[in-house]
């Protein structure tokens, strides 16, 4: 098959496309024909050497993320069919024509929605779900911060704070990614310029504190998100593209019994994968069904101009995922 190999640790001129093998098909795994599959920050950290694929996953054939069909079933499954249409998450190996996954980690794609928008979906929604609905336990008209608001998990977690009714605020380091977000129900924006300060965060929570918070880019992010927690709020810290290292004020922390929990989705075991999967499939499917959430694209690129949508990606100007077309 043909999938995108990254040659060594680089910029965008190590991705090649190459003739590889194709995945073997275990007995409890389906073998999808990838249509489609998007980006995600972990793939440009993959490609610079500096977040190797989990063990078991291909190390060096980036991608978290797919739509296709099934091709082939194991001996044991019994949830699919070949032809069906699925999507889901994977530790890596999804820029490719072909992979095999646990059956149960795959979910149905709704009828309505087309390969490309089914692979903006798995990532960005499942994060969102996971760390908003599932972790943080939002509930109705409490206030959601999140950060970095223009990206695939931050317009998600827009729309899905939005389902539970509360409301969503959010940040950018661009006015017209605030502007575009409000499409999406965002409740109010604010601009980021440099590294946020404990002053920021009192003009972020001028009208209220906010019960949690959706850290996609952690650094100052994280305290200055620590001043602008209620009372027992949560924060839930996705992503360190502000920086690895955080200073937090921890008198701030305990006096509002401030919760700050790390979430990773692509490292989990196996059964926590398929819990997670099972219940995005049960809670959220349904939602793309009934057209109350929307995956947002910003472009897409045939799999040969992968050095184009990672350069794309690198700019920072996207709005949404950027999604690799892959075959017919």
């Amino acid at each position: 098959m043909t999938a995108v190999v990254i040659e060594h640790a680089g910029g965008p001129e190590v991705l090649r496309l190459m003739s590889v093998e194709k995945p073997f098909c275990g007995p409890s795994e389906v073998l999808v024909r990838v249509r489609a599959s998007a980006l995600n920050r972990a793939d440009i950290l993959q490609r610079k050497g500096k977040y190797p694929a989990p063990p078991g996953s291909p190390t060096d054939i980036p991608g978290m993320e797919f739509a296709g069909e099934v091709e082939a079933t194991g001996s044991a499954v019994q949830l699919w069919r070949i032809g069906d249409r699925v999507m889901g998450l994977v530790g890596g190996g999804a820029y490719a024509e072909y992979v095999a996954v646990h059956e149960r980690t795959v979910m149905r794609i709704p009828a309505q929605i087309d390969f490309k928008q089914a692979a903006a979906i798995p990532e960005a929604f499942m994060t969102a779900h996971d760390a908003l609905w599932v972790q943080a336990a939002v509930r109705p008209s409490e206030r959601v911060l999140i950060h970095a608001v223009g990206s695939g998990v931050g317009l998600a977690a827009i729309q899905l704070a939005r389902a539970l009714n509360a409301i969503p605020f959010g940040t950018a380091r661009t006015p017209d990614k605030l502007e575009r977000a409000k499409q999406y129900s965002l409740a109010a924006g604010f601009l980021v310029s440099s590294a946020p300060t404990p002053d920021d965060a009192k003009t972020w929570s001028t009208d209220g504190a906010f019960d949690a918070v959706l850290d996609l880019v952690g650094g100052a992010y994280t305290n200055a998100s620590l001043h602008a927690l209620a009372h027992r709020g949560r924060i839930m810290l996705i992503g360190t593209m502000g920086g690895a290292k955080i200073e937090l004020d921890s008198s701030i922390a305990l006096g509002k019994r401030a919760q700050l929990i790390g979430t990773v989705l692509r490292a989990r075991p196996l059964e926590e994968k398929i819990t997670a999967t099972r219940r995005f499939a049960a809670e959220v499917i349904p939602l793309f069904a009934n057209g109350t959430l929307h995956p947002v694209i910003d472009s897409s690129f045939d799999l040969r101009d992968v050095r184009a949508a990672h350069e794309r990606m690198e700019s920072n100007q996207s709005f949404g995922k950027i999604v690799l077309c892959i075959g017919n």
